[in-house]
């Protein structure tokens, strides 16, 4: 007892001895408290599938890795013309095959703070038809793990893929769930852009939208930022493959996702 006394007195009379070395002033305090600003300073886009890896096949024979490429070109030139300050890397420009590992090390590397990819949808039921976007987290229904089991299964083309991916078995519903539950530190934001995405989708292109959904996808569970996936419409559905596949309506799409990613930068960032 009698050394833990003598301990605190000496800190004490060290403490007011140098009293000006540990003081903190106002400009201190104010500085310590307020919280960094937020900016949007590095955006990565990636664009479905590629090479190897068609995607989905509509009946006329449009492919959904050419119309996603198209469409983040699109907005990648919306974004630069507009915010020359922000920095923008692809996944691919071309038409190549990259793995789902690979994509989300790109914006890991990148120290990106948002990533989104872009897709197109297929179904049995043609007569589906509009919009969806996905955050990662948990199945809600079948079809929501349907539609993340068929972009999941493109690492059963990559080499060496159940090393990659620590064994994750992408016909597994249960793999699906385990991993969804890893990517949860920006699901706010991720949310935040989703939801303006599909608000966009209705207000500029005027389709049917589906609303924001969660799964697990691998191409966002290892992403360190806010991450989401679009799939911009259906390819199975005749008249929508018709609207992927021209230049309007990649043009209509792009810009309904710039006007959500402008919407979600101006309600983040901090004055």
């Amino acid at each position: 007892m009698l050394n833990f006394l003598k301990g605190l007195l000496l800190t004490l009379f060290f403490c007011w001895f140098h009293g000006d070395s540990f003081s903190i002033t106002k400009k201190d305090k104010s500085r310590f408290l307020k919280p960094a600003p937020i900016r949007l300073k590095t955006i990565v886009l990636d664009a479905g599938h590629g090479g190897k890896d068609p995607g989905c096949r509509g009946e006329d024979g449009t492919l959904e890795k050419k119309i996603a490429l198209k469409i983040v070109l699109a907005l990648g030139k919306k974004i630069k013309e507009a915010y020359p300050d922000i920095k923008v890397y692809y996944t691919r420009q071309k038409d190549v095959f990259v793995n789902l590992h690979e994509r989300s090390a790109i914006a890991n590397r990148n120290k990106a703070d948002l990533f989104i990819s872009v897709h197109c949808n297929s179904n049995p039921v043609s007569s589906l038809h509009g919009t969806e976007t996905y955050t990662m987290g948990l199945h809600k229904t079948n079809d929501n793990l349907d539609v993340a089991k068929r972009e999941n299964s493109v690492i059963l083309k990559e080499d060496n893929y159940k090393q990659t991916y620590k064994g994750f078995d992408p016909s597994s519903p249960l793999a699906h769930i385990m991993m969804a539950n890893y990517q949860n530190a920006f699901m706010q934001n991720s949310l935040k852009l989703a939801q303006k995405v599909e608000r966009q989708f209705k207000k500029v292109t005027n389709r049917n939208s589906y609303g924001v959904k969660q799964a697990g996808f691998l191409v966002l569970w290892e992403t360190a930022m806010p991450s989401i996936l679009i799939e911009s419409g259906f390819l199975s559905n005749a008249s929508e493959e018709e609207y992927l596949a021209s230049s309007s309506g990649q043009s209509e799409i792009a810009s309904a996702i710039f006007k959500a990613l402008k919407a979600y930068k101006e309600e983040i960032e901090t004055k």
